[in-house]
């Protein structure tokens, strides 16, 4: 779903084997729109997934961290490797949750890479005794750059000796920068929560060429999740949480229904994703394995492709890993979520 990240705007790159492996998928776009990255384990990055999930971790108000790593589809030269991080804590003072969050994306084997930080706010309202409401706001700084040096372009072709002509493509620079926002809201009461995010609400402008219809489009997410306790327990042990999330991005639609189950500290999970709109078609079943120990969290899980790219793209790899911490002081008007759990 991310091919056209590989791609400038209306720049014919003639970048060897990349375009090879690509031209396969039949996906090869040099006018596409940017798609933001995306995690299969989504319930282990909620600020990224969500702003107003900043503030929610589980101990008294105190704090995490968190660091997801994720790279897609290993096997095809070019590969796009995501790494995210995040911090965000509850202050009773401001009235809710700060966090910050980084991001560095690379694909074409560091060809384009996108770079960003953000600073993110949670208005947290207590609507009811059981029941609580978070609002987020995000603004974020990022860039996008490219390695000018190592593209290839049809006129440095030399029928016999390869890329060895000097190319008349005027030098467009290394890298763009721009600002964008994003929104988002959560109800949670102590066992389920539903949320909705809107990402690039401005749709910034990310073309390397000033083309003003070349914009990051903005990414709409609705999310959900429930903790079944799976014995009598006052605090269980055992527990089994369903979650889906729905994604849209310009013609890019995804759905992902599963389950993650803990048990004392281990926890395994089963999620499958499909596609809509103009790729339609079942895209991946997602297998999770982690453990909890104290605050400390850690998932791995393997995206299993199932469409008709499995047999050059068979699989995706995914790493999440969270430490929380407790507040020195009591937090009075702190309610923690505790779905998703893990």
């Amino acid at each position: 779903m991310r091919f056209e990240r590989l791609f400038i705007s209306k720049m014919k790159i003639k970048y060897g084997y990349v375009l090879i492996a690509l031209a396969g998928f039949s996906l090869v776009s040099l006018n596409a729109n940017a798609q933001d990255p995306e995690f299969s384990q989504f319930y282990a990055t909620p600020v990224y997934t969500n702003p107003a999930m900043a503030g929610t971790g589980e101990c008294n108000g105190g704090g995490r961290a968190t660091i997801n790593y994720r790279n897609q589809w290993p096997s095809l030269p070019g590969t796009f490797v995501t790494t995210v991080f995040s911090y965000d804590q509850h202050f009773d003072k401001i009235g809710g949750g700060f966090g910050i969050l980084a991001l560095r994306d690379q694909a074409g084997e560091g060809l384009l890479t996108s770079t960003s930080i953000a600073a993110i706010y949670s208005y947290q309202l207590r609507v009811s005794k059981n029941f609580t409401m978070r609002f987020g706001l995000q603004g974020k700084y990022g860039q996008r750059s490219i390695d000018w040096k190592r593209l290839r372009f049809e006129d440095q072709i030399d029928a016999s000796q390869g890329f060895v002509n000097p190319t008349s493509e005027p030098y467009i620079g290394d890298a763009i920068n721009y600002v964008d926002f994003a929104a988002g809201m959560v109800g949670y009461t102590e066992d389920f929560y539903f949320g909705a995010a809107v990402h690039n609400l401005i749709e910034p402008t990310q073309s390397f060429y000033d083309d003003p219809e070349s914009v990051i489009p903005r990414r709409y997410t609705v999310h959900s999740g429930v903790v079944i306790p799976l014995d009598k327990r006052r605090v269980p042990k055992s527990t089994i949480s369903p979650n889906a999330l729905f994604m849209l991005q310009e013609k890019f639609t995804q759905m992902n229904l599963g389950f993650y189950i803990n048990k004392g500290p281990l926890v395994t999970g089963l999620w499958f994703r499909q596609t809509f709109g103009k790729f339609n078609n079942p895209d991946a079943i997602m297998l999770l394995a982690g453990f909890r120990k104290d605050r400390f969290k850690f998932g791995y899980s393997v995206d299993l492709t199932v469409s008709q790219a499995r047999s050059a793209a068979p699989m995706s790899h995914e790493v999440s890993a969270s430490i929380g911490w407790c507040a020195k002081k009591k937090v009075i008007r702190f309610r923690p979520l505790r779905c998703p759990d893990f």
